[in-house]
Parts: C-alpha cells; structure tokens; sequence
C-alpha cells in the first residue's frame, strides 16, 4: 500500500503524460513550496495547476480535495489553493480518466463528482461536464483572457 505523498507523485507522472501526449508544453516548477504541481502553456495563456487523486467516496461519485493538508510540530494545518492555482486537473484510477476542474468553481474543503444519479439536480457537479478530452475546457480559457 502506498502512502499519499506516493500517490500524489504516480498521480502527477500521469498528468504530464496526458497533457504532453495532447502536445501541451509542462513545466515543473522547481522544488515543493508552490500550491501547484504544473504549469500548462497553451500558446494562449499558461496555467497553474494543482494535481488531485480521486477516490469512490460512494456509489456513482467522486471525491477530492481542494485543499492541501500538512502537520508541522504535531499541529494538523489545511490551507485552500484560492488565487494559488488555476485549475485542479483530478486523475481518478478507477476508470483511469482526467478531469479538468476550474478552480473558481471549486468548492474550499472537498468537491464530488457524479456519474450517474436517479435525479438531475443543479448541486450535482457531473463528471462529464468535466472530463479532460485533450482539450483546455472554454471557462479556463476565458479566465486568462484568451
């Protein structure tokens, strides 16, 4: 069994793949202190991103953090990525697929995303509607003045 640090590095080797593979430029910025993983240039505009595991948290969803969580001295700290992160780019294993989350519609502590559900509801974030197909989605784009 891994441990998260562990996770988070498998999680960040398959998101440069993905996007180089859909012939992006990625960066890496230098060390461990920034509240992102990448940096995505597009031609247009570059983004920061923040690389997320997801796991089933119930039948038909998903889940993630929007937050990162540390322990220093034996303290427990969260902190939120606003205004530090363009955008959460969320590898879930289970069908082994990315999602392309804007963070100005992220939620601060953790965000679901749905599969399928018997009612349609305007809360439930659709992963879907999220799905990375190679492409930066429109609202990222939007928020970089492209």
């Amino acid at each position: 069994m891994s441990n998260s640090k562990e996770t988070g590095d498998r999680t960040e080797s398959k998101a440069l793949t993905r996007l180089i593979e859909c012939g992006y430029s990625v960066s890496i910025p230098f060390g461990d202190n920034d509240k992102y993983d990448l940096i995505v240039d597009d031609e247009a505009a570059l983004y920061r991103l923040q690389c997320k595991t997801a796991w089933s948290n119930k039948e038909q969803t998903i889940r993630f953090n929007t937050h990162s969580q540390t322990t220093r001295g034996g303290d427990y700290y969260e902190q939120t990525y606003r205004g530090a992160t363009d955008a959460f780019f969320v590898y879930y294993p289970g069908n082994e697929r990315f999602y392309w989350i804007d963070a100005a519609v992220a939620t601060e502590q953790k965000m679901e995303l749905r599969f399928e559900s018997e009612i349609d509801h305007p809360a439930i974030n659709w992963a879907e509607t999220y799905e990375f197909t190679g492409t930066i989605p429109q609202s990222s784009s939007e928020n970089h003045g492209s």
